[in-house]
């Protein structure tokens, strides 16, 4: 095991010193934490609760052995655009439990939410799961517009304009753009699904049965709470983009990416369906390199070192979890400067191969 361990010592070194520039606490120095600060006014400010982080930390577990943990891999941090693919993997327990349908329009499950305009009317689950949805409107008090032409890393077309001046909106499915405005609705839809917080769900459906689950915390903005069949609930976002969010031990990430690898199954239960988490890696259509809710790497372009069949759930600030099905390897890497993530991800890659 000792020597397991050192394959990956070059790794977790490069890792280590290598930790995003932005302050442990966010209250130190505000203007250099967090993603909102590039939002038109008055749009750029936090809505929910934001915590002091740890430093670099990582989990890798491959054949479904932990080899390899650096820094505090037990302590729960907001983990920010990761949370999109918890939302895929509830829409996946809904999906089982006769709430959704992939491709059935959501104002035809769900009306009075926000999808009843002739424009919203035509779009699906699918829709939303891959980011092609174009949905217009506000949620939660937020238009769906601060998010036109944001460009991610990992976006291969270049932004057209500046970010949140109006564009002209497409047909839903035609047109990618990554919107977490539109993912926060794609909450909202699933908290009417399920009719209960989506963190206590997501707890007894993925990660009791997994054996996580300790000091997580999904939380929402501070106005963002909804009444359905008369109870309070939270509708949480999918990131942290604004505050709130995810918060989440490296470890049970690993544990989630894992359940992941294994196709929904944990130690002979399964808890999230085969064809569903076979779907999530399929490429959408208008954005090869996306899934639903997850990144893909089936031409190289996202990490050049990594396997064709890697798939990646990835958050600002430095938050990755790979899933790498050639190599039955999950990495797990937290508060990795983005810069060099890329030469992290080399550093495995060669440590994994035989």
């Amino acid at each position: 095991m000792l020597r397991a361990m050192q394959r990956f010592d070059d790794a977790i070194a490069f890792a280590l010193v290598h930790e995003v520039p932005w302050p442990r606490d966010p209250a130190a120095d505000p203007a250099a934490w967090g993603v909102h600060h590039d939002d038109p006014p008055p749009f750029n400010r936090l809505r929910g609760p934001v915590h002091p982080r740890g430093g670099v930390s990582g989990v890798i577990r491959v054949r479904g052995v932990e080899l390899a943990a650096w820094g505090d891999p037990d302590r729960a941090d907001q983990t920010f655009s990761v949370a999109k693919t918890y939302l895929a993997l509830l829409a996946g327990i809904a999906q089982a439990r006769g709430l959704l349908a992939p491709g059935e329009r959501v104002a035809d499950r769900l009306p009075g939410i926000g999808f009843d305009s002739p424009h919203n009317r035509p779009i699906t689950w699918t829709h939303l799961l891959t980011q092609t949805s174009e949905w217009e409107g506000e949620c939660l008090g937020m238009p769906e517009q601060v998010e036109h032409h944001r460009r991610v890393a990992h976006d291969p077309k270049p932004p057209a304009a500046r970010k949140g001046e109006r564009r002209a909106l497409r047909e839903p499915g035609s047109f990618w753009e990554y919107n977490d405005v539109r993912i926060n609705q794609l909450s909202l839809a699933l908290l009417h699904l399920f009719k209960r917080p989506l963190a206590d769900v997501f707890v007894d459906s993925v990660l009791q049965p997994i054996g996580g689950g300790r000091d997580f915390a999904w939380e929402a903005y501070d106005d963002a709470w909804v009444e359905i069949d008369g109870r309070r609930l939270p509708s949480v976002p999918g990131g942290t983009h604004w505050g709130g969010g995810v918060r989440i031990s490296a470890r049970d990430q690993a544990r989630i990416g894992q359940l992941m690898l294994d196709g929904g199954v944990h130690q002979g239960q399964r808890l999230i369906a085969r064809d569903w988490i076979e779907r999530m890696q399929a490429p959408c259509p208008v954005a090869p390199f996306y899934g639903w809710l997850s990144w893909l790497n089936r031409d190289g372009r996202l990490y050049a070192d990594a396997s064709r069949a890697s798939w990646f759930m990835l958050g600002a600030g430095g938050h990755m979890v790979w899933v790498d099905p050639e190599q039955d390897a999950v990495v797990v890497a937290r508060w990795l400067d983005p810069a060099h993530t890329a030469g992290f991800v080399q550093r495995v890659a060669q440590a994994l191969r035989p």
